[in-house]
């Protein structure tokens, strides 16, 4: 017999979440454990710099850097804590890989949590440039999962 039903999990969950409680971590009688962690975030104020640019040189090279980190900031995320799983089945095809064109709302990979698998589907369209992490890793939510061009 489980230790809680699910409508006592969600209010768990969501007791945890609303509070200032990091993490919960029940035992009961017949040994059954349970343990409920909150990530805690830490928002940094932007930083605004102001450049005074003398030459077309200048503009040139200031420019380049913000062109790759734009191209960096192309991935599409972990919206969960889980597994990650690059195919549906062990022995079925990987959803995208190196060069495959996803659209947004296309599937790219599954993600196992509270043993639930969830499809992930692409948050904008574009290009698989690289696969950032390995089947069967454990992703943290916000982790990149690929980066797309």
């Amino acid at each position: 017999m489980p230790m809680y039903s699910i409508e006592e999990l969600k209010e768990l969950i969501n007791t945890v979440d609303n509070s200032g409680v990091t993490a919960l971590q029940l035992e009961g009688a017949d040994g059954e454990k349970l343990s409920i962690k909150k990530k805690t975030y830490v928002a940094t104020a932007p930083t605004v710099v102001t450049t005074v640019e003398t030459t077309t040189q200048s503009v040139a090279t200031d420019t380049q850097p913000r062109d790759a980190a734009a191209k960096l900031d192309k991935t599409i995320n972990s919206p969960m804590v889980g597994v990650f799983y690059s195919a549906a089945s062990p022995d079925a095809d990987d959803y995208v890989s190196v060069g495959s064109a996803v659209n947004k709302g296309d599937v790219v990979c599954i993600i196992e949590a509270m043993k639930l698998m969830n499809e992930i589907t692409a948050t904008e369209s574009g290009k698989i440039e690289e696969v950032l992490v390995e089947n069967g890793q454990i992703v943290e939510f916000g982790q990149p999962l690929y980066r797309l061009s």
